[in-house]
């Protein structure tokens, strides 16, 4: 067997997060992903925090989250000579991915219409904060700016509170998880019609494309929705809960739910009121259910607590810390805590692609390049250079 992607080349020019995420997700799927990086100083996050200490070097945890598995190659991209070796690359690759500002690449004739020019099979994306057309197209931008301005911040946060940017950076994750649907779309057509095209993939729309269910709020009851915390706007419970100790469960509950949540809680007589027997006499009485419930699950143990429900039949479950979340058994077993082992700082563990195939190969999770460590081996193999050649490139700056 092997794995889906073998059999698709990956030119990346990208740098940071989206488009780095989206390319490792492809090459884990079995993607070669060449990595075109600046000389010296490659993908800025090859500087960002955490870093990694060894006797053998440093290296930036952040890079290396987001581009394992990958060929590094460096390349002045202001060069003339730079640029060719990149249009040289390309006539060999099935997609190019970048998210330089609009309009930089075509300055440089790396530009999506240079390009498929020389390979009309080429899948172009290009990723851009807001976009190759209208007003914002020119505005640079960054994930808690979609956040922002894409309102996903305007609905996080507690009850009267202020706006909160959720944990993780969601604008930059979701807009590359939109790059690989996207990519892997335009891979499909191609299959079919023999002809690549240009993604023009703003990550402003992915976020306001996220909307969804605030969206229908609103198209259906002109309602901005509030900030609730964790409560759902629709439907009660639906809500983190704080339990003896301190700790923290989160507890989902639906009309069928609702009766044994009442009797494991010790509130049957309560629960048994008709008025709060479906989802809409609880939502209008939302305050009391929510404080009747927040004072009974108070007085239980956590573990125990999700324990009960769970043999009722009650979704619910324990809000775990990231290093609770990592050494979850069920995490492990399912194979959640990878590794690879780096030449500078040797073993180190990582989140694999969390899909499981049967019929083809799983992805596979291997270690991120150093900066241009492919590039003799690039420049050689695929583009036929000899030493003195690519010793001339790299006396010119080029590479």
């Amino acid at each position: 067997m092997a794995r889906p992607l073998e059999h698709i080349t990956i030119l990346d020019l990208s740098r940071v997060l989206a488009c780095p995420f989206a390319s490792m997700i492809m090459a884990e799927l079995g993607a070669t992903v060449i990595k075109v990086e600046q000389p010296g100083s490659g993908d800025e996050t090859r500087s960002f925090e955490p870093k990694v200490e060894s006797d053998a070097g440093v290296e930036s945890a952040y890079y290396m989250a987001f581009n394992r598995s990958k060929q590094s190659i460096t390349v002045n991209l202001r060069s003339a000579q730079g640029q060719q070796i990149v249009r040289d690359l390309a006539v060999g690759a099935d997609v190019v991915i970048e998210n330089f500002p609009v309009g930089t690449l075509d300055r440089y004739g790396l530009g999506a219409e240079a390009l498929r020019a020389v390979n009309p099979r080429l899948v172009y994306l290009s990723c851009t904060g807001f976009g190759q057309t209208g007003p914002y197209a020119p505005r640079k931008g960054y994930d808690t700016v979609f956040q922002a301005m894409g309102g996903i911040m305007s609905l996080t946060g507690e009850r009267g509170g202020g706006p909160v940017k959720p944990g993780l950076p969601v604008a930059d994750l979701t807009s590359g998880l939109w790059a690989v649907i996207a990519v892997l779309s335009a891979l499909q057509g191609r299959s079919a019609s023999g002809q690549g095209c240009h993604i023009d993939l703003s990550m402003f729309d992915a976020q306001v494309s996220l909307l969804t269910l605030a969206a229908a709020r609103w198209f259906a009851l002109h309602e901005v929705p509030p900030r609730l915390g964790t409560e759902h706007p629709g439907r009660v419970p639906s809500a983190s809960f704080q339990a003896r100790g301190g700790r923290w469960l989160h507890i989902t509950a639906s009309d069928q739910h609702w009766t044994p949540l009442c009797e494991v809680l010790g509130l049957s007589a309560w629960g048994a009121d008709p008025g709060l027997n479906t989802n809409a006499g609880r939502v209008q009485r939302r305050d009391e259910v929510m404080q009747r419930l927040g004072e009974a699950v108070a007085g239980h143990d956590r573990d125990a607590l999700c324990d009960a429900l769970e043999g009722a039949g009650v979704p619910a479950g324990p809000i775990k810390a990231v290093d609770e979340v990592l050494a979850d058994p069920h995490v492990q077993a399912r194979g959640m805590v990878s590794h690879f082992d780096h030449p500078a700082i040797g073993r180190f563990p990582a989140l694999p692609v969390p899909l499981r195939f049967k019929g083809w190969d799983n992805p596979q999770v291997s270690r991120p390049p150093l900066l241009g460590e492919h590039t003799d081996q690039l420049l050689q193999q695929r583009l036929g250079m000899d030493a003195r050649r690519v010793a001339e490139l790299r006396e010119l700056k080029a590479i």
